[in-house]
This record gives structure tokens, sequence and C-alpha cells, in this order.
């Protein structure tokens, strides 16, 4: 318990994307990301925060009284001490997933934890960043996030389904229109004329309180 982690929030709100949305979850989002994405929301996670011990962040948490707590950034990984967050809270009992951009090693993550790899389009501008070595740590519990912003992105994600066999790696394979750049119901048409075995999904909390802080 002697970690300390660089906090920039922790809030209680819906889930809004992943096999878990619109179940009331606590969130954790850590400070800092060394990815630049093009269309990230998030970006005033990249600096700043609080330093706050694992102590004092298990007892916010479990004032929620949530069963879900999802760990965010930024980047949680590019913390060290977020291994031992997550330990520590599926010690807790808690059913934890954790937002990765899957540029950093996940192999030593906790067995318990669902992770969810973001794998960067081309479009995003950090594609070069992806580290496909992660994929043969995944397991069916894991779930695999692709953020569309054009056809290109698409064709491509659909590349990589293929190639690396992910439907047969994961539980979940997510597709997501990008916020404003993409309209939804075009990738939702490319997915059903492909007949995709993926889940389309929207950012619920987008849908519900816009781009707010804390939801």
């Amino acid at each position: 318990m002697h970690s300390k982690l660089r906090i920039t929030e922790i809030f209680y709100s819906l889930q809004g994307e992943s096999r878990t949305c619109g179940l009331p979850t606590v969130f954790i989002r850590l400070t800092g990301c060394p990815l630049r994405c093009h269309y990230c929301d998030t970006s005033y996670a990249f600096s700043g925060g609080v330093q706050r011990t694992l102590e004092d962040i298990l007892t916010e948490v479990a004032s929620f009284g949530a069963s879900h707590v999802c760990v965010t950034g930024g980047e949680p990984l590019a913390q060290p001490d977020c291994l031992h967050l997550l330990r520590h809270l599926a010690d807790a009992g808690y059913q934890v997933s954790l937002e990765t951009s899957g540029a950093l090693d996940v192999s030593a993550v906790d067995a318990r934890i669902s992770r969810v790899l973001d794998l960067k389009t081309p479009d995003s501008g950090e594609m070069t960043r992806n580290r496909y070595d992660n994929l043969r740590h995944l397991t069916l519990q894991d779930q695999i996030k692709f953020v569309i912003c054009s056809r290109a992105d698409y064709e491509w994600a659909v590349g990589c389904i293929h190639q690396y066999r992910l439907s047969e790696l994961v539980g979940e394979l997510l597709f997501s229109p990008a916020y404003g750049l993409i309209e939804p119901s075009l990738l939702a048409d490319w997915i059903l004329a492909d007949r995709l075995p993926v889940r389309f999904q929207l950012q619920l909390h987008k849908l519900l309180w816009q781009d707010a802080r804390g939801r």
C-alpha cells in the first residue's frame, strides 16, 4: 500500500463503452499518456493530476458502492504502479477493466482484469505505436477496440481481424465511430454489409453528457 499514482479524476458514472456499456461504474483516470491521437478527447489527462496513495484511492472507490471499476487515462500503464492498483482492485472483489492503448506491455496485468486494448488505426496518427506482441497475451475475457475515422481505417481494421484472427483471441471486438469525424450510420452499414463479428458501439456518455468531465 506504499505505492502512489498520479490521478486526474475519480468519478462514478455509466460505462459508455465496451461489453459492460450502461452499467454503473467507478472510473479511475490516471494522468499521463505517451501518445497523441488526433481524436483524443481526454487531453486534460496528459499532465497535472494529484499524487494519491493506493489506500486513498481504494477508500474513495469503495465509497460509491459499485461493483464495476474502470481504470483509464491517458494511458494507465505509463505509470508502473498501475499494476499494483489493478491487483488490489481485483483482490477487493471488483469487476475491473483496463482501458489501454496497446502501445505498452500488457503481459504483467493481473489475469483477473479485462483488458480493453485499443489498436490504433492509421487516421489516429499513432498506428506505429501498436505493440502487436501484446496480442499473444490476450484471452477471451479481454476486448480489442478500433476507433474508426474513415473508410480507410475500417478496411485496415478488417484486415487486422483477418490477419491476426482476432475473433479467436478475445471475447469482444469493438468498432467505434470517431466522434464528429464519421457518420455512425455509415460504419454500421459497413459492418452489416461485411457481416463482421464485431460489436458496434457509440460512446454512451457523449450521447448523454457530451464532453463533460467526470461523466
